[in-house]
């Protein structure tokens, strides 16, 4: 089906963030090293919102819905590093919107780099009101106590789940598995398989349902950040059957595409691995691409090695999605000094 024709039949409303689409690209030094001529990158690092990344296409959706509802406050949580809270509390500020952050702090991560660098520090300029959970407190709870004090203040606040990861912000991914298809189509390549992070489950559930609805063949891999396959692969699920109903698309083909990896992420989220290091430095000496420690650097640890397996053939094209976030190397320089 035509990628415009697709689009507007997505009668769900947004907002302008960024001005689309973000480059698609030959990783040609990548593709040397591995004896393989057909490795690209869709670069979603590059959607510009406070140094850019992939929530901002969510936010887009998430946003609209917001204002629809006459919402003067956003509401968020994530961790003390989070990429989709520093883009939240931009995206307030281009709605003049105010903006509360509920930020957890991640076992095995400390130090005065990253409580003050990187995301935080950009979140602090930018004015958001930041709110660090308490030891032993549950964050979700936490938010949603907040959000009941927003009111009670006169406040008409919207709440925005963790990675803005609910069907509403998933529709971003969907639009960017159109943009990428369309990209594909015009530089004459088929696209074989596009390997991403995967965390909170709104961008690949995005994508699954974007190539469902193209009819494409092309295969969404996850890579986790934090979970076990089976838990993530519920994630994912449970945001693909009310889109499903939604868009109209097979929920139980769409189910069939779901493939995930849980092998690369370490001892849980937030927390370093030396393939991630590896990985980080590579594609920057490589390609002068930089990727981020949380989710992009361990997605690329699983892509490399994906390669080294020989899990995909010299004659496939195969896609690493840069999901953005570089600002967090420098809550995590210690590593990259050694």
């Amino acid at each position: 089906m035509d990628y415009k024709v697709l689009m507007n039949s997505i009668n769900i409303n947004k907002v302008n963030l960024f001005s689309g689409p973000t480059p698609f690209e030959p990783l040609t030094n990548l593709s040397g090293m591995h004896g393989c001529a057909n490795l690209f990158i869709k670069r979603d690092d590059c959607t510009g919102l406070a140094t850019g990344g992939n929530k901002t296409r969510k936010l887009e959706y998430l946003l609209a819905d917001a204002l629809a509802k006459s919402a003067t406050v956003l509401v968020t949580i994530g961790g003390i590093q989070s990429n989709h809270a520093r883009q939240t509390v931009a995206a307030a500020n281009k709605f003049n919107l105010k903006c509360a952050l509920v930020l957890e702090k991640v076992s095995g991560t400390g130090g005065d780099d990253y409580m003050q660098s990187g995301n935080m520090l950009l979140d602090n300029i930018m004015g958001a009101d930041s709110h660090i959970v308490p030891d032993g407190e549950d964050c979700l709870t936490y938010a949603l106590a907040l959000v009941e004090q927003l009111k009670q203040q006169g406040e008409v606040p919207y709440f925005i789940t963790v990675g803005g990861s609910d069907p509403i912000g998933a529709c971003g991914y969907v639009e960017c598995a159109f943009e990428l298809m369309e990209q594909c189509k015009q530089r004459q390549v088929k696209l074989d398989a596009l390997i991403h992070a995967t965390g909170s489950a709104g961008t690949q559930a995005g994508l699954i349902a974007g190539m469902e609805l193209l009819g494409s063949d092309t295969r969404v891999i996850g890579v986790c950040v934090s979970k076990s396959e089976a838990a993530q692969r519920e994630l994912i699920i449970n945001l693909l059957e009310p889109m499903s109903e939604a868009l109209g698309f097979n929920l139980q083909s769409a189910i069939k595409r779901i493939e995930i990896k849980d092998q690369y992420y370490g001892e849980g989220y937030g927390i370093p691995t030396e393939s991630m290091v590896e990985a980080v430095k590579t594609l920057a000496r490589q390609e002068a691409i930089l990727l981020d420690p949380v989710y992009t650097g361990k997605a690329m640890a699983g892509m490399l090695d994906m390669l080294k397996n020989n899990e995909f053939s010299a004659e496939q094209n195969v896609a690493f999605l840069h999901t953005g976030g570089s600002v967090g190397l420098f809550a995590y320089k210690d590593l990259f000094m050694k």
